[in-house]
């Protein structure tokens, strides 16, 4: 208990001492939509998953559902664990812009002047009662070091906080904020890292302090934002059925149902094996896994 305590205080003062090292841009194709490759990790000495989950470049939420029985903040050292580096991307009609899936908490931007390539970073979305929302926005301004001007709601909860909150390492937009046309919602950095992966905020976007220069220098302004929520996910690579399954406690599905459904409109049903969707149905590990018959 007390080593959980001192992660806990030790990243919300510090952060993480190493930022990520994953490679996030890939390249896709029509017909090859599944991008990555999933990784494993042996642990050392005491890290924390959540430690390996950033440097991955990947969220709380992604580490522990691939990991089911681990203990996120004492793994134990020599085990080796699963990094789910690997994705299915999003079933959209057009790769435009900034596709965000509430469901995985992962964010994927297509960029139309770089070909068939997409950057994908992982993110923090909305709490229960302070849901992000879904639907089609744009980028309506692009700020650096911004200052968060603190809504009503939230000096109400905590009437210790200022009106506005100036740039540094106390403001949790942290380093570069890009608005929405929905104006409450932002997508930002912050200086809670931990609590990228993880149902959080009052509605915002959070990435991690290292990604969202990336994301903020290679995305332009207006650029078209679509916010979606798909616990399920089909592609194909190599001519082999995939399917990835996140638990998404938000949202009312059949999972069976949505599959089914997903690989009848990708006229891939009659290639699968049953067995295996039905364990991959039941284990819902948010990784990519091959049904192929």
């Amino acid at each position: 208990m007390c080593r959980i305590y001192l992660i806990f205080i030790f990243i919300a003062i510090y952060g993480f001492s190493s930022p990520s090292d994953a490679f996030q841009i890939y390249s896709y194709a029509d017909k090859n939509t599944v991008i990555g490759s999933v990784k494993t990790h042996k642990i050392k000495g005491d890290e924390s998953m959540i430690e390996v989950a950033r440097r991955f470049g990947i969220g709380y939420n992604a580490i522990v559902e691939a990991n089911p029985g681990v203990d996120p903040f004492i793994p134990g050292s020599g085990i080796s664990i699963t990094i789910p580096t690997s994705w299915i991307l999003p079933d959209i009609t057009t790769y435009e812009g900034i596709i965000i899936n509430l469901s995985e908490m992962r964010l994927y931007y297509f960029s139309k002047h770089s070909g068939a390539i997409v950057r994908t970073y992982p993110i923090g979305i909305g709490s229960e009662g302070n849901e992000t929302p879904i639907g089609v926005f744009k980028i309506t301004e692009k700020v650096v070091k911004p200052s968060w001007r603190v809504p009503e709601s939230i000096r109400k909860e905590k009437p210790e906080l200022p009106a506005v909150v100036p740039p540094g390492p106390d403001n949790p937009l942290g380093s570069h904020a890009l608005r929405l046309s929905a104006k409450s919602v932002l997508i930002h950095g912050t200086n809670r890292p931990f609590a990228v992966g993880r149902r959080a905020s009052h509605g915002c976007i959070r990435m991690y302090p290292e990604d969202i220069p990336k994301l903020f220098q290679a995305v332009p302004n207006q650029s078209k934002v679509t916010i979606i929520r798909q616990p399920v996910k089909v592609g194909v690579s190599n001519s082999r059925v995939f399917i990835e399954i996140h638990k998404d406690e938000y949202l009312k599905t059949n999972y069976f149902n949505e599959a089914v459904k997903l690989l009848k409109k990708k006229n891939l049903y009659d290639s699968i094996d049953k067995e295996k969707l039905l364990t991959t149905l039941r284990e819902k590990k948010g990784i990519p896994v091959d049904i192929t018959k």
